[in-house]
């Protein structure tokens, strides 16, 4: 689950077409990348499949590039090994993704309001209709009502991470507080994800953030 201290480093990753995700560092070793394996995945192509680790050794956090294939940047200089992070470091993975470290105690922008409908991007949604739109073609048939509900809660906290508890209060409301199994979210998740690529069978929508939850790339 997520660490929900206030005293540890976030991660803000910048997105082009969509709200900045902020991501708590929690207190392991994290691996960034391409890979769906990793803890924080960049659907980017230029990005590595593990392309960075970040790790804590007493009261600081280091980046350490994994030999990743278009290389990482702090600051403008190239990371060679391994480094120490210090609060407003600018990292860049392959020159293509953009992310703000802020270290704890200091604070960190918060992201602006989300709007019922997102302009931009390859996905859009008629909240009104619950219509679903995948680069101006819409998905027929429509999604079932659990399929809707999940992508509904992904598309109006774009750049957030939504947790498990999350996905269950919005998706089964009867069944919050009673539990829900992780393997009935995951075929949910899995579902969703096939249906969406009926559309677009070469983007990423959903993005699994390892032991945190799920969030939307909606391109």
């Amino acid at each position: 689950m997520s660490d929900k201290s206030p005293e540890r480093p976030i991660l803000i990753v910048q997105q082009d077409k969509a709200l900045d995700l902020h991501w708590t560092l929690p207190s392991e070793d994290v691996i960034l990348g391409r890979g769906e394996d990793c803890d924080l995945t960049v659907a980017e192509r230029q990005v590595s499949r593990q392309h960075v680790r970040i790790f804590q050794q007493g009261d600081q956090y280091y980046i350490e590039d994994l030999e990743s294939r278009n290389g990482t940047w702090v600051n403008g200089d190239q990371l060679k090994g391994t480094r120490r992070l210090n609060n407003g470091d600018k990292i860049q993975l392959a020159m293509t993704v953009k992310i703000e470290y802020v270290a704890s105690g200091s604070t960190a922008p918060m992201p602006f309001e989300v709007p019922e409908r997102l302009e931009g991007g390859r996905l859009k949604l008629d909240i009104d209709s619950r219509r679903v739109f995948i680069n101006n073609v819409e998905l027929d048939p429509p999604l079932s009502p659990p399929q809707y509900r999940l992508l509904e809660l992904l598309y109006t906290n774009v750049g957030r991470i939504c947790t498990r508890e999350q996905v269950v209060e919005a998706v089964w409301p009867e069944a919050f507080g009673e539990g829900v199994s992780e393997q009935a979210i995951d075929a949910l998740i899995r579902r969703l994800r096939d249906r969406l690529m009926e559309l677009d069978p070469d983007w990423q929508y959903i993005i699994t953030v390892r032991g945190h939850g799920f969030r939307l790339n909606q391109g």
